[in-house]
């Protein structure tokens, strides 16, 4: 049995592909940006209230970057979730343009005539009672922000910059921000074959003692702590699996040995990840210097036909739920036509679909151990959603996410909904 999405319009035709940038705050309502890749029109933010089912502007983000009169490469996008720490939203800014070099989406080094580089993305919070935004901090080296979290007890945010890959340490207290250096080769911006690495698109916190963990396309586990200010390597934990599959760290189109997403778990004091390519959640203790497979949460059609999904990266939609212990994973399901498996491209140069494939909504109980592929998710006149790396889950006992849709005639992602089968 499918799942039935309602689709919600929220008045942006450019509407372009988001990673991440959705969350449900404390005030019961769900926050989303919408994704720009016009040089010249931001990426949007909204609000959705459950209870009027109506979206509504919050701001357009190069405005709320305060460069709307600058000329340069707008603030496209938020490649983030929303952390919630005093009354406050916290995120960042990404580009959304890219210019086209070696067949790869770059960062753009020549600007359009009449309009300046991108000027580098920020770190924002949002006041939940005023509506007020603050700018926090701007990102060195003119880059984007790729991947960010938050230690919200200690008011700490971690980020990895796109493209050369820089670590980013904000100090919310202090207003200090502290810059690393590449953690990877350089990052997306290098040579493939050579110092190109896929970039790290989730951060943990570990909350007992303020360690902030990511990987890096190698397989290697990183960690940072603010006191001893250096990036340090751990030496007897990897994600170097066989499971995972087999990967060239300097080849674009996978993430390599990266995780896709990680959460932490404060049952067990531990971290639950899973690798997109391959689709296996598996269990972080970093304490005990600890990666175990747990299981493949891939949806069942996936599973039994022992495939990759067809996203190049993996998938971004999945999350810890609001009771604490069931993972919610929006994943993908192959397509088949008189009895045969659709395939896709073999190989991609980025993070994109290499085929068309069903949504799935797949949930796994970390008491129980219980798996559970809920089906198929289609729009009412039996369309699917594609394009879906983001999800938060409701109060209201809805499933919220981005995905594209045709409206008026045009494709564009926007923000739809379903039932929350658990």
């Amino acid at each position: 049995m499918s799942i039935i999405a309602d689709k919600y319009y929220s008045g942006f035709p450019k509407a372009h592909d988001t990673y991440n940038a959705i969350s449900a705050a404390s005030d019961g309502k769900i926050y989303y940006i919408l994704s720009s890749d016009s040089i010249e029109e931001g990426g949007k933010m909204y609000v959705f209230d459950p209870a009027t089912k109506q979206p509504t502007l919050i701001g357009d983000l190069t405005e709320i970057c305060g460069e709307e009169n600058g000329k340069a490469i707008s603030q496209g996008k938020s490649h983030v979730r929303f952390h919630e720490a005093g009354g406050k939203l916290y995120f960042s800014t990404h580009v959304g343009y890219y210019q086209l070099i070696d067949g790869m989406d770059r960062l753009p080094v020549t600007a359009p005539e009449g309009y300046e580089l991108y000027p580098g993305g920020h770190i924002l919070s949002y006041d939940l009672e005023s509506g007020l935004f603050e700018r926090l901090a701007i990102l060195p080296g003119k880059e984007g922000m790729v991947s960010m979290t938050m230690d919200r007890d200690r008011l700490q945010i971690y980020g990895i910059t796109w493209p050369t890959g820089q670590f980013i340490h904000f100090n919310v207290r202090t207003g200090e921000l502290k810059n690393l250096g590449r953690i990877s080769g350089k990052g997306e911006a290098g040579t493939p074959g050579g110092d190109f690495r896929t970039l790290c698109r989730s951060l943990v916190v570990d909350p007992g003692d303020g360690t902030v963990y990511f990987s890096v396309a190698e397989g290697d586990i990183l960690s940072y702590h603010p006191e001893r200010g250096r990036i340090e390597k751990l030496e007897d934990a990897d994600l170097k699996l066989d499971y995972f599959g087999k990967y060239d760290p300097t080849r674009p189109g996978s993430m390599g040995y990266n995780w896709r997403k990680i959460f932490w778990y404060e049952k067990e004091n531990a971290a639950y990840g899973v690798h997109g390519n391959s689709g296996y959640l598996f269990r972080f203790d970093p304490r005990n210097r600890k990666v175990e497979i747990v299981e493949r949460i891939t949806s069942l059609p996936s599973r039994k036909s022992g495939m990759f999904d067809q996203f190049s990266y993996g998938y971004l939609g999945f999350i810890l739920g609001p009771d604490g212990e069931t993972i919610y994973y929006l994943t993908g399901s192959p397509l088949f036509e008189n009895g045969r498996r659709v395939k896709g491209e073999a190989e991609i140069a980025k993070g994109a679909a290499k085929g068309l494939e069903n949504l799935h909504l797949v949930t796994f109980n970390l008491s129980s151990g219980t798996y559970t592929d809920h089906g198929p998710i289609v729009y009412e006149d039996g369309s699917i959603p594609t394009y879906v790396n983001s999800i938060a889950v409701g109060a209201d006992n809805r499933i919220y996410t981005l995905a594209r849709f045709d409206q008026d005639g045009k494709t564009i992602e926007d923000l739809i909904a379903f039932d929350n089968p658990v």
